[in-house]
């Protein structure tokens, strides 16, 4: 009954649906995929992975990861972007291996949490790797943080060690002074003729160390160790510690490796590294995974349009990740037509919603054959959905993968829905977190193994998942519902808007209306235009009633996501 229920939802607005989202009722299957399109609807609605399950070493991350180094040998496994510099799969080894040993002869105990606060680099990935080497724990930061950002993580998460780059030390400083709780830090790079101190070491001491205190056995306990402490940016309130096992990453990068997911097996493959390594979509997607495959991986700092688009050229790049606002920049920046980017096969683009129409500008630029969704979140080491390979269809984030359990969860009655229904998306399995750090378990958003994810979505009869939108930052208009992510992809569409968000603003009649703030690429673009151009194609209640302002840049964070709190008071 509850099934029947869920069908004549859709078929009472099919029409109007399928325009909205563009996702087509039936999604065109490659022959390789009979698996997926003869897929059955379980009764309990609860959403497995069409590929057969894999098995979960309990291991520690490091030695997960490091455990084919010896056959990569002289292999490149880094290339500085900037630099040019290459480091064989030997060279990092060696390396993370004497900075491990100096991290114990510093003191560094197993347990204790060592704060990496840097843009990617050479230097981050090898001391990323040495804290864990010794059974230390890695913390992530962003290096846009405030020193009182800063001193917020620190505290929380208790690090007793912090690492950053020179030209960040007097912020650095600074937070661990208000924390109080940091008793050293490691400068990573060239100090800048600091030089080393009581409470300071220098990169380049804790690699030159003899490697004779390097810790054979560390004693990890994969499924409660922690590994790795990112912190979620939330849409409200203070960031969280979101505490990663060993085995919860572990098990995220064997689900994402099967060959119909991320194999980087190809001997001329090459993984382009923009996306921050201290996010976990690039730590563990981009960083880990390239590791483990043994892809050479190249690093840049940040998004420059021109290193960018010149890396991609110069060094053949085969791979990349990206979230939303790049591939936005590639399907219409007019500067990627100065370079001819032939060797790009792969994109993966997750971090936020990507519309299909807008990967497929993507894809026809650059002549890349596969752009997919992923889909996940910190507390999921980072993913639960990917899109297989052989799927065709853009507006996917794909199926769950491996090990994996979803159900999608009514809002209102907390029961698992059919395909078409929207609802929250639950998930279960091996990447779940252990948990929020210092907080109790009940503030965990799991229940019964399960963790409530935040964002809507729904399945379709073939078992591949769409997301609509954020459960919190969805508007309501006298009642009814309204997704952002869907009028910004109907506005993405017009010719002249390069970038937009939307959200709700306070409206004493109808509780909240949508307001679009702009990005306009011809200034002829009038607020009157854009609300036309949305009137003749939503229902009068997702209208942009609440207006429309054109500003030079939408706020994001350096995953893609948008930060909707700060257009509030524009």
């Amino acid at each position: 009954m509850h099934r029947a229920m869920c069908y004549f939802r859709l078929a009472a607005n099919t029409s109007l649906r399928l325009t909205r989202l563009r996702v087509p009722l039936i999604v065109p299957i490659s022959s390789n995929s009979r698996r997926l399109s003869s897929s059955s609807i379980p009764d309990n609605f609860i959403i497995t992975c069409p590929y057969d399950d894999v098995h979960i070493p309990e291991t520690d991350l490091y030695n997960h990861v490091f455990q084919h180094f010896p056959k990569y040998g002289k292999k490149t496994a880094l290339i500085d972007g900037v630099t040019g510099r290459e480091y064989s799969y030997n060279e990092v080894q060696e390396s993370v291996v004497n900075m491990a040993s100096g991290l114990v002869r510093s003191g560094m105990q197993k347990g204790d949490v060592l704060a990496l606060v840097s843009p990617n680099s050479v230097e981050f990935c090898t001391m990323f790797f040495s804290t864990l080497a010794m059974g230390g724990i890695i913390s992530t930061c962003n290096p846009a943080f405030t020193a009182g950002e800063l001193a917020y993580q620190f505290k929380n998460s208790n690090s007793k060690y912090v690492a950053t780059i020179p030209s960040l030390l007097p912020t650095i400083q600074e937070a661990a002074s208000k924390a109080g709780c940091v008793e050293k830090l490691i400068l990573l790079g060239d100090d800048g003729g600091v030089g080393e101190g009581k409470n300071m070491i220098s990169y380049q001491s804790l690699v030159n160390d003899s490697g004779s205190r390097f810790p054979h056995r560390i004693g990890i306990v994969s499924k409660e160790d922690i590994g790795v402490l990112p912190y979620s940016s939330g849409t409200t309130g203070f960031p969280k510690g979101v505490m990663l096992t060993h085995y919860n990453v572990t098990a995220n990068i064997l689900q994402l490796t099967h060959p119909q997911f991320l194999d980087f097996y190809a001997p001329d493959s090459c993984v382009l590294g923009v996306l921050p390594f201290y996010h976990i979509y690039g730590m563990v997607c981009i960083l880990c995974i390239c590791f483990y495959q043994g892809a050479p991986l190249v690093v840049l700092p940040k998004f420059e349009p021109a290193l960018f688009l010149s890396s991609l050229k110069k060094y053949s790049v085969t791979d990349t990740f990206l979230a939303p606002p790049l591939v936005l920049f590639l399907a219409k920046h007019p500067i990627v037509d100065d370079y001819k980017i032939s060797t790009l096969r792969h994109i993966t683009c997750s971090a936020a919603p990507l519309d299909g129409e807008l990967s497929r500008q993507a894809m026809n630029r650059l002549g890349t054959r596969i752009l997919r969704q992923g889909y996940g979140c910190t507390e999921l080491s980072p993913v639960c959905h990917l899109n297989p390979r052989d799927v065709d269809n853009l507006d996917t984030i794909g199926v769950p993968i491996q090990n994996t359990q979803v159900k999608i969860v009514d809002v209102d009655s907390g029961k698992a829905v059919g395909p078409h229904c929207r609802g929250e998306v639950t998930v279960k399995g091996p990447q779940v977190m252990k948990g929020y750090f210092s907080l109790p378990a009940e503030a965990s958003s799991i229940k019964d193994g399960w963790l409530s994810t935040g964002d809507l979505g729904y399945y379709d009869e073939n078992n591949l998942f769409y997301i609509t939108d954020r459960l919190k930052e969805l508007i309501k208009v006298k009642g009814l519902q309204v997704a952002p992510a869907e009028l910004e992809a109907l506005l993405l569409q017009h010719p002249h808007i390069s970038d937009v968000a939307v959200i709700g603003v306070d409206d004493e009649r109808s509780g909240e209306l949508p307001r679009a703030f702009v990005v306009r690429s011809s200034d002829e673009l009038s607020e009157q235009e854009v609300e036309d151009f949305v009137k003749g194609q939503v229902a009068e209640h997702k209208q942009l009633k609440g207006g429309v302002k054109f500003i030079k840049e939408i706020p994001k964070s350096p995953s893609g996501k948008i930060q909707r709190r700060l257009l509030k008071n524009k």
